[in-house]
């Protein structure tokens, strides 16, 4: 744990010195945000603002990754696996979200923006069910590992868990995706998830697994340097994606996915409000639950200002990442 938590100081430390560079190189490519006409009126102002800084996340989570594990990435291929696969997925997430935000900052010719739902969705599912067979068949030798709270031995779903761990890996990614929709909501979020998980890997002495979860850790904090209200760069899909692909990975290599709802419940619950608003105005023919979606928009709708859904977020998903980890060892 003494050197996890150092190399997640020292993730934060190098990769906060080239946040600035970044948010000016972006400001050059003009790769600003392009705000929905359907969202909150005060987020009018952050038009403009450089997207896709979740580059900073996945650039250094893999630089230091591969600097810190190499030998024994060489050397021993069971610990290789606690490495590339949870990194494997996450660089293949950013490479679909950055396709997305990039087609969203310019789009097609006929105006479309972004990725169409359901081509991204397909790719979202393939990455998903790849990492998932690599889990399944090579990892867990052709179990379904899963840990129940309150039960001493591991349980084997089998083939089940083939699809439901394609589901999580997707879900938590767009879960992830959603919530990214205030300055600091998303990183902040999803470092306490890491730390949650990179506490339960070290449970059950996974190290390198821990090593990289707080690697992910100092990463997300030299972005939320950044992206404190009022944000000078926002995450983009390139890394919401990325870091809700990768936080299913873990959860399901320390077999405690079960209670990845409640270490993950504000992006779930982030989900599952878009998703009941869509159901409910159809079932309706046009009337809404939620006075906008997803939920933190809704608050912000009452009148709620932005940091103060923040912080408020942060301290459920807090305490439910510390009711996560008592589980995990019940």
């Amino acid at each position: 744990m003494a050197f996890a938590l150092t190399i997640g100081g020292v993730t934060f430390l190098m990769a906060v010195i080239w946040g600035s560079p970044l948010v000016e190189l972006m400001r050059r490519f003009k790769l600003g945000a392009q705000i929905r006409i359907d969202g909150p009126n005060t987020h009018m102002t952050k038009m403009g603002t450089p997207t896709m800084g979740g580059i900073l996340i996945v650039g250094w989570v893999v630089i230091i990754s591969i600097m810190v594990n190499i030998v024994q990435i060489v050397q021993d291929l069971e610990i290789a696996e606690s490495i590339i696969i949870p990194l494997g997925v996450m660089v293949a997430y950013a490479i679909l979200g950055g396709i997305d935000d990039y087609l969203g900052i310019y789009p097609r010719p006929h105006g479309e923006k972004g990725m169409r739902a359901r081509v991204k969705i397909w790719f979202q599912l393939g990455i998903a069910f790849v990492a998932t067979a690599v889990l399944y068949w090579v990892v867990n030798d052709g179990h379904g590992w899963v840990a129940v709270p309150t039960i001493p031995i591991l349980l084997d779903v089998g083939i089940f868990y083939i699809p439901m761990a394609v589901i999580i890996i997707a879900g938590t990614a767009n879960a992830v995706n959603i919530t990214d929709g205030l300055d600091g909501l998303a990183g902040i979020i999803a470092a306490t998830a890491f730390a949650a998980y990179g506490i339960i890997a070290l449970l059950r002495d996974q190290q390198f697994l821990v090593i990289f979860c707080f690697i992910t850790v100092g990463a997300c904090f030299a972005f939320l340097w950044f992206n404190a209200h009022p944000a000078q760069m926002f995450m983009g899909d390139v890394g919401s994606q990325a870091l809700g692909g990768a936080l299913g990975v873990v959860a399901l290599m320390t077999n405690q996915w079960l209670i990845l709802p409640i270490i993950a419940i504000v992006p779930i619950a982030t989900m599952l409000s878009s998703t009941i608003q869509v159901l409910y105005f159809k079932a309706t023919g046009g009337k809404r639950l939620f006075k906008m979606a997803p939920l933190h928009h809704h608050f912000e709708a009452i009148g709620w200002g932005e940091t103060q859904i923040v912080q408020r977020w942060w301290l459920i998903g807090l305490l439910s990442a510390m009711i996560g980890i008592a589980l995990a060892q019940i």
